[in-house]
């Protein structure tokens, strides 16, 4: 039932050739596997993954997808895969994701959020093919003014640390990009995604506090948490994919809204804090344990950071349908599942991807 209804929303990508940058991380191996459930034909450029184990290793998408290792900032060897791969859709994820790592490598994470992207878009450009491109930025993006209420994609972006300040610069680059090249009469639109924080089964990334959580699990070690009173838009993985999915198939339709930005997170009030969620994670994995870390540091990360996506509702019908207890839970299940099965990854996650389309069909 799950894939007939998945396909009846979005039958769009069945048979349409897809380009996923940063395909081997954590989303665009959720994404790979999504749209290979769709029928889509899908190639997939990125690095190495860069965790041991990865979701993309461990669901084996390497052996059903064109799998291509490339480097965003080579600008010529990016080039020539787009041409190759004439896409009708293409959904950039690759970055430099790690808050953390951008403090110790900044010209790295520059090089590759603000350079890559154009590098992805004037590739586009060059080719000339008619297709809908989904860039995905962050939330991180907008200049934080620590604020209760959700951010609009009309307020100022900015950033206080490098990540968040090379997701602002790129906006920036792309937006020059769809006013002067990507008009409505170009036949290439260009939507652009921001999601809050994202958790789900298969990541193993560092300095995460899902992946850390169940690293000291399975290690039966105390796990210490950087910033517990944090404020942070978690929602499952699948909801700002289903955010991506529905975007690009409405740049497919409806010109209008090409080179718009859109916020794609939880309903407001399921904003939650970094203690909020380790101890919903306690009851899901049974024995972990945390505590407050007690010596300082000198990262400057938002406190308190969410979404307002009342323009994806109105213009797009997309609005999350998780709560955060159910965003834990199926969370834990894919982890609690995996390793007792861990030859067993594709399956658990394509049975996540249907349960989650068939709630997405039933809350209409």
């Amino acid at each position: 039932m799950g894939l007939d209804q998945g396909n009846a929303q979005f039958g769009v990508f069945s048979g349409k050739r897809v380009l996923i940058t940063g395909h081997t991380g954590f989303k665009g191996a959720w994404l790979t596997a999504w749209l290979q459930h769709l029928g889509a034909e899908v190639t997939g450029v990125g690095l190495d993954p860069v965790t041991e184990p990865s979701l993309h290793t461990v669901m084996a998408l390497g052996s059903s997808i064109r799998d291509i290792r490339l480097d965003i900032r080579d600008f010529n060897a990016l080039t020539k895969i787009v041409e190759e791969t004439r896409p009708d859709f293409v959904f950039h994820l690759a970055a430099q994701a790690i808050v953390s790592r951008s403090f110790t490598d900044p010209l790295y994470t520059f090089e590759t959020n603000v350079v890559g992207s154009i590098n992805l878009l004037e590739s586009i450009r060059q080719a000339g093919k008619p297709t809908q491109v989904v860039m995905v930025t962050s939330d991180k993006a907008y200049s934080n003014q620590e604020w209760v209420w959700g951010y609009r994609e009309s307020d100022r972006l900015g950033g206080h640390d490098p990540y968040s300040g090379s997701k602002a610069a790129a906006e920036m680059g792309i937006a020059s990009y769809v006013d002067s090249f990507f008009g409505s009469n170009s036949g290439i639109r260009i939507g652009i995604a921001r999601a809050g924080n994202v958790i789900g089964g298969g990541d193993w990334s560092a300095d995460r506090i899902v992946p850390d959580a169940v690293r000291s699990w399975r290690s039966a070690k105390q796990l210490v948490v950087r910033n517990s009173r944090s404020t942070r838009p978690w929602q499952h993985v699948l909801e700002p994919l289903s955010g991506y999915l529905t975007l690009a198939s409405r740049l497919a339709s409806d010109p209008a809204i090409g080179g718009e930005a859109f916020n794609f997170g939880p309903e407001i009030p399921e904003g939650r804090s970094v203690a909020d969620l380790v101890m919903r994670l306690e009851r899901g994995l049974p024995g972990l344990t945390w505590t407050d870390r007690t010596e300082p540091h000198d990262l400057k990360e938002a406190g308190l950071l969410q979404l307002n996506c009342e323009k994806a509702r109105s213009l797009l019908g997309w609005r999350s349908v998780l709560s955060f207890d159910d965003t834990v839970d199926i969370t834990c299940d894919w982890y609690s599942r995996f390793f007792a099965d861990e030859a067993s990854a594709l399956r658990i996650t394509r049975d996540q991807i249907e349960r989650y389309t068939d709630l997405r069909s039933q809350a209409g």
